[in-house]
């Protein structure tokens, strides 16, 4: 009862003081490889463990979905021992579309018009310290080591697509190949004030020119 108090009001004041930006997320750590121009940072991350989870449905609705999955997961909604345990929550939220996924028995794919979400896990959670998620729409992944550029802007985010096409052009030209589609990283609440938010825009890269 004491731990489930102590959890809510955690949750609570995380609340609170990410209204003014104020983040007390854990980060993965990442190294600074480059920078293009003012604005683009190119980052290193290691490897990572993710709670993840995929809906069909598109758009804002999708993301309002795949958000409530993961955050019920750090919330409780898990198989820990002894008993469910609330996960700390970590920044940045990785939203892109849906990726084909494929199972063993059955095969379920879905792809095209739906919204994939990761939460990123304390770095305390690593290997077998992941509990499993109660809710079979949430799936613990790993996500490779890999190298991204990303375009930082405050705001709503609903113009993440000229940012992500901003990112894409200031690349153009650079010592790094965009790899892929563009995704986004949020680090604050829906609630948090838009003046103070941090949003980026992202794309994983190569080098041009390889050693």
């Amino acid at each position: 009862m004491w731990q489930t108090l102590a959890d809510y009001a955690t949750l609570g004041i995380e609340s609170v003081v990410g209204v003014v930006g104020i983040r007390l997320y854990e980060e993965p750590p990442y190294v600074v490889r480059d920078r293009v121009g003012e604005a683009i940072e190119v980052r290193r991350y290691a490897l990572r463990l993710a709670a993840e989870a995929v809906v069909t449905t598109p758009g804002e609705a999708g993301r309002s979905g795949a958000f409530r999955l993961l955050f019920e997961y750090i919330a409780g909604a898990n198989r820990a021992a002894p008993a469910a345990k609330r996960i700390a929550m970590t920044t940045p939220v990785d939203v892109r579309a849906a990726r084909r996924i494929a199972m063993t028995t059955p095969v379920d794919v879905r792809e095209d018009g739906g919204v994939r979400m990761q939460f990123f896990l304390p770095a305390t959670r690593g290997g077998d310290g992941a509990p499993e998620p109660t809710d079979q729409r949430v799936q613990i992944v790993s996500v490779p080591a890999e190298t991204i550029a990303t375009l930082r802007f405050s705001g709503t985010g609903r113009d993440m697509p000229d940012r992500q096409a901003a990112l894409l052009a200031a690349l153009d030209g650079s010592p790094w190949q965009p790899v892929g589609e563009p995704y986004a990283l949020f680090y604050d609440a829906p609630f948090t004030l838009p003046f103070v938010r941090r949003n980026e825009a992202a794309v994983r890269v190569t080098s041009r020119t390889p050693p």
